[in-house]
């Protein structure tokens, strides 16, 4: 496991030297610490979650950086994985009605916390985790992403009904994309 003052060192080389981001794993142990994308520059300060969020069953330690907001800008309360931060750093879980077929209200987007390969069960053979019409409750597992020959479970961050599944079994998926519309 890393120091805190290891990861304070870690974030810093990120910063000043433009990186994209680094990871390192001891362990068991993996942090990853994820540099300024281009989108995040658009944005006003404080609108992105500037603190630690656990993801998966491997204990994955996620730790953004943005030089744009400085730390007495980041929300004091932390925002739910997945969830898209508003201007004013709260959750955006529901989504504004839109007519091109963007979820309406209610609907809660669950999104991917990792890179990876998006399976529906967690064997070829099994049952998938959920199907459209199914009741969730908040921690069920949804899916599994496997990346870098682990197994990561997602789990529901909402109580509600799956309205729709978004990607295939299989598929390839990147960090934050929508994976379920659960209505709420």
């Amino acid at each position: 496991m890393l120091s805190f003052e290891q990861i304070k060192a870690l974030i810093e080389l990120v910063a000043t030297n433009g990186l994209r981001g680094v990871e390192i794993e001891r362990a068991g142990f993996r942090c990853k610490i994820e540099g300024p994308r281009a989108e995040d520059a658009s944005q006003p300060p404080g609108s992105l979650p500037g603190y630690p969020s656990y993801q998966g069953s491997g204990g994955a330690l996620v730790l953004p950086t943005t030089t744009a907001a400085p730390a007495a800008a980041v929300p004091a309360t932390p925002v739910p994985a997945g969830a898209v931060p508003t201007a004013a750093g709260a959750p955006a879980a529901e989504a504004a009605a839109d007519t091109d077929g963007q979820p309406g209200a209610g609907i809660y987007v669950q999104t991917s916390p990792i890179v990876g390969t998006f399976y529906q069960a967690a064997s070829p053979d099994a049952a998938p985790f959920v199907k459209v019409g199914d009741k969730v409750h908040r921690g069920q597992t949804l899916c599994i992403i496997e990346a870098m020959k682990l197994m990561n479970d997602v789990e529901s961050e909402v109580d509600g009904e799956i309205v729709e599944i978004l990607v295939k079994n299989a598929q390839p998926v990147e960090y934050e994309e929508p994976l379920f519309h659960i209505r709420t």
